[in-house]
């Protein structure tokens, strides 16, 4: 960039260099017996001494000193023990002196002639020597200050807790010299270097042809052009003129006219007006959220009221139960006592009733020889551990299903007397019990219902058989409906006993382990309850008892008068068991019905079938003892 060129838009940072606050003395070294007083007058930041005037007294002239005088005085030798033998307190201040002796906090200041305020104030560096100030641009400001070359710097210095002028310098940017780099310079003290869009510059430090630029050569702007531009330039600058000149008279004429001060006055009415308006509103509001919270706060006293009074009947009813606490106590001691008593002798009823125990003779799956360990049979019915062959005989088929009817029907007792729920619900009925899985995603849940129905039908389901049909798919289902047996079994052990099932394949041990545990107790079991369900009685009994009443009372008859009353007239009329007592017809339609189903069962044809009770009687259920017991119980 041409020196004639450089303005202050250009100007685009400051760097200050070798920070000093030495006192230049004003005279040479000679001069220093003399009385002299210099006068110093800056011209172009450059120090001039003079003497004073003629009408100052003349000074007293001395005799120069001479070379060998000017020489330096020898100067003794530096010692590292100066400071060796002082207190700590003098050896921080010494160096506190050193430090603040040297660095301080710097800031500096541009200023334009003709400018009122600074034209920038840069950011404040703390403590150093050598100071980078921040980058800055002063193309936003006014052409007055952008076109300008000339200007003013002001550095400013913290030191000793308080602020002073350290420099101030004019600078003409057409008076620079080019350094280029900061780098390999011998900079004086208190040196001010200027970073314009072109490269370094420095006024103290003599210059270097700058490098010229490696470019291609651009076509300029032709002199009509440049011509236009200035022309643009200065209709803008009046414009910015004639502006300034009608704010200035626009402000005069305002403060010469004299203030109308009633539209003012209105606005602020009208505005207190709505401010008043504003206010009524709120007051409104809050009065009615005021009547709110009261009425909130009566619902809350009487709710107190009413809590408290409630409280005090609880604590009453509470001091009353305390007197039958201990009594409810015990009392719920001795049920549980009675329950556990009564799930023993219950256990043992079953035990008894279905009775589990090792086989006698030869085994079933070995053919002769000992039975293998861990074999049982329930009620006389020898039941293998899941281990069993397919190919067996149809004897072997049938006392694996009644066996297994006996394990269904007992199952199915013990859910009820322990309280725990089967997960696969069974279905007792002789050796045609089955099971029913509810809970597996079975292959036919995804078919139509339709095909749903017909699998149904043919008893592919969701009802497993107990017993063996023949066909693989029926061997599937058969071995799928022993597994969920035992799944049931272990439920009944986990959940009724607390038991831990080691082989859920062997299905009478775990059965008998569990009766075992359920019935095991040091008290006496307790004894049954009179009443109940005494059973099916022969019609033919029955008539006899009937005419017993009649002619001798109850010496010759099976019931006595109360109990052939009760078993005559007790059931409703027109139900199964009146008809049964009765003679009427409905007794005969059930015996033919049953007579025909096991018939079907059973694969023989409905001359062959009859009921192991078939004599022409009829039966009967007799519930007074029942009765009785729930009429003790209420």
């Amino acid at each position: 960039m041409l020196p004639q060129n450089r303005r202050l838009r250009h100007l685009q940072g400051i760097y200050l260099r070798n920070l000093s606050f030495s006192v230049n003395r004003g005279r040479t070294i000679d001069d220093l017996d003399a009385d002299l007083k210099p006068n110093t007058n800056n011209s172009n930041n450059n120090k001039q001494f003079e003497v004073q005037g003629d009408d100052a007294p003349a000074p007293l002239l001395h005799q120069s000193q001479s070379s060998e005088s000017l020489r330096p005085r020898q100067k003794g030798r530096r010692r590292s023990t100066n400071l060796a033998n002082i207190s700590p307190v003098t050896r921080q201040k010494r160096l506190e002196y050193a430090v603040e002796g040297r660095a301080a906090d710097v800031f500096f200041s541009l200023h334009c002639e003709g400018v009122e305020y600074p034209v920038y104030i840069s950011e404040v560096c703390e403590r150093a020597m050598n100071f980078n100030f921040q980058f800055f641009d002063l193309s936003e400001l006014g052409p007055f200050v952008t076109r300008s070359s000339v200007f003013t710097v002001k550095v400013w210095a913290k030191r000793w807790h308080a602020w002073s002028l350290l420099l101030e310098q004019h600078v003409d940017l057409r008076s620079l010299n080019y350094l280029g780099t900061l780098r390999n310079h011998q900079f004086p003290p208190n040196c001010l270097v200027f970073h314009l869009a072109d490269g370094i510059y420095c006024l103290e430090l003599s210059g270097k042809r700058p490098e010229p630029k490696q470019g291609p050569v651009l076509p300029t702007s032709s002199y009509n052009a440049l011509m236009k531009l200035s022309n643009l330039d200065n209709s803008i600058q009046d414009a910015l003129a004639t502006r300034e000149t009608l704010t200035a008279q626009i402000n005069e004429i305002l403060e010469r006219t004299p203030s109308n001060s009633v539209p003012q006055v209105q606005e602020s009415a009208l505005l207190a007006s709505k401010y008043l308006s504003s206010q009524r509103r709120i007051l409104k509001a809050a009065e009615a959220r005021r009547a709110e919270l009261q009425a909130s706060i009566g619902n809350r006293r009487k709710a107190i009221r009413d809590g408290r009074e409630a409280q005090s009947r609880a604590e009453a009813e509470v001091q009353h139960a305390q007197s039958k606490l201990s009594a409810a106590r015990a009392q719920l001691v001795a049920t549980r006592e009675g329950i556990r008593g009564q799930r023993r002798r219950i256990c043992e009823d079953l035990a008894a009733i279905f009775p589990i125990a090792p086989p006698r003779g030869r085994g079933p799956a070995t053919g002769s020889g000992a039975p293998p360990p861990l074999s049982f049979g329930i009620c006389g019915v020898a039941l293998p551990n899941t281990d069993y062959d397919p190919a067996s005989s149809s004897a072997a088929e049938d006392s694996l299903s009644a066996a297994l009817g006996y394990v269904a029907q007992l199952t199915d007792l013990l859910q009820y007397y322990l309280c725990v729920p089967l997960p696969y619900p069974v279905t007792p009925f002789g050796s045609r019990s089955s099971v029913r899985d509810d809970i597996s995603l079975l292959p036919e849940a995804a078919l139509p219902k339709q095909q749903q129905q017909k699998q149904q039908g043919l008893g592919q389901g969701r009802d497993f058989p107990l017993f063996l049909r023949g066909g693989a798919p029926a061997q599937y289902r058969f071995d799928y409906a022993w597994f969920l047996l035992n799944k049931d079994i272990e439920a009944l052990c986990v959940a009724g006993a607390g038991l831990k099932v080691v082989d859920i394949r062997h299905t009478l041990p775990n059965l008998k382990y569990l009766l075992y545990v359920c019935s095991a107790g040091t008290a006496e079991v307790p004894e049954r309850r009179r009443g109940g369900v005494r059973g099916l009685l022969w019609a033919g009994r029955m008539r006899k008892s009937r005419a017993g009443i009649g002619s001798s009372g109850s010496a010759d008859g099976f019931l006595a008068p109360d109990d052939a009353g009760s078993a005559a007239g007790s059931s409703r009329r027109g139900s199964t068991d009146s008809e049964a007592v009765g003679g009427g017809g409905g007794g005969a339609r059930l015996q033919e019905q049953l007579r025909l189903a096991l018939a079907k069962e059973n694969g023989h044809g409905a001359d062959a079938a009859g009921l192991p009770f078939d004599e022409g009687t009829r039966l009967t259920l007799r519930t007074k003892g029942l009765r009785e017991d729930v009429g003790a119980h209420a």
